[in-house]
């Protein structure tokens, strides 16, 4: 007998495999969303077993500190030793350990509630270390972790990974230099996602230059291949994404700085949000100005959508998306000041004689 079925089973254990390797067995099924002890995943790369996943029921309890687990990966996990030897390497473990630490850091600032929130980073061309489902970010260790494939398929890790996944990916194939992806849910920049409004450009520099402009994707279901692709259109010329009704997506060269950039978009919507309060309206900063740190940008290899733009369009970023903003004076094949000048002032004329006829019919 060279393959065992496994698939009545929900958790490997090592004791389940020390059974059939003592058989001779060297491949074995599993169901769907079937979890290994890290005793077993350890046995499984030792003795280069091989796993063949196998549909199944998706109910996968769990076991640990953090409890039953929930719903499974929509994979099963198959292991591979060269995954599995690749995700144990040193350069692996540097990306688990940023990747813990930014999660700490976005439970620490509110940006993550429950189990909330994910995080993945390329370890390779093919393969991606990411976070689990249903743990919080609070408790997670680089054990936690996982690694799949570019289509999603998980290669190694003792719990399932989440299942937005799928976004992360489509942002990679999308953008090469997109490293590492981090989508979170920070309550003011959310707020501005749940209204369907994108917060205005040209107020503080800090956002000009590591954010910029604002993109706001369709709705979704989360999760969904379809929610996957909703950042296509924007997500090349933006690093940072509203997801309607959702959160946020931001991608960067490492996982520190797909962090950064939450943490600024959001302290700059909370800013935002403050200052309405003031009853004053905000200062922009000037359009040569911001044309300085657009220069500055493009130098530090960022993505901007209004690399290219006019002066006069640079900070017209319309709050709500699809919107028009335009500089007729100033765009191509636009007029000179002067006749524009011309004929604002025949219009203003043209409708001052109409009310001064309208009252003098009315006298």
């Amino acid at each position: 007998m060279s393959l065992a079925d496994l698939t009545e089973q929900k958790l490997i254990s090592v004791r389940d495999l020390e059974t059939l390797a003592g058989k001779g067995i060297r491949e074995i099924r599993v169901r769907e969303g079937a979890v290994f002890t890290p005793s077993a995943r350890d046995m499984v790369r030792d003795h280069g077993l091989t796993v063949v996943a196998a549909k199944g029921p998706a109910s996968v309890p769990g076991a640990g500190r953090g409890g039953a687990y929930g719903t499974a990966a929509p994979t099963a996990v198959v292991s591979s030793p060269a995954a599995d030897a690749a995700f144990r390497s040193p350069e692996a473990m540097v990306i688990r350990k940023e990747i813990v630490a930014a999660g700490h850091k976005l439970w620490k600032r509110g940006y993550v509630d429950g189990n909330g929130g994910n995080i993945s980073c390329r370890l390779n061309d093919q393969w991606v270390i990411c976070t689990p489902t249903l743990l919080s970010k609070a408790d997670m260790t680089v054990d936690d972790l996982g690694l799949v494939d570019m289509d999603g398929k998980q290669l190694v890790g003792s719990r399932p990974r989440s299942s937005e996944i799928l976004l992360h990916l489509e942002i990679m194939k999308a953008v090469p230099q997109a490293k590492a992806v981090l989508h979170c849910h920070p309550p003011y920049a959310t707020a501005y996602a749940i209204t369907g409004l994108v917060p205005p450009a040209c107020i503080i520099p800090e956002q000009e230059v590591f954010v910029g402009t604002v993109a706001l994707s369709p709705y979704e279901t989360p999760g969904t291949q379809a929610f996957a692709e909703t950042v296509l259109p924007y997500v090349r010329e933006h690093n940072t994404i509203l997801l309607s009704n959702h959160g946020i997506v931001c991608w960067a060269d490492t996982v520190t700085h797909a962090e950064w950039y939450a943490e600024v978009v959001d302290t700059y919507c909370h800013t935002l949000v403050i200052a309405s309060h003031l009853g004053a309206p905000l200062t922009r900063i000037p359009a040569d100005k911001a044309a300085h740190l657009l220069d500055l940008k493009k130098k530090l290899g960022m993505p901007d959508a209004r690399f290219g733009l006019q002066e006069c369009h640079l900070c017209d970023q319309p709050e709500f998306p699809g919107a028009v903003t335009a500089c007729p004076v100033h765009s191509p094949g636009g007029r000179p000041d002067s006749v524009a000048d011309a004929e604002l002032e025949q219009v203003v004329q043209a409708v001052t004689d109409q009310v001064m006829a309208a009252l003098k019919a009315r006298g």
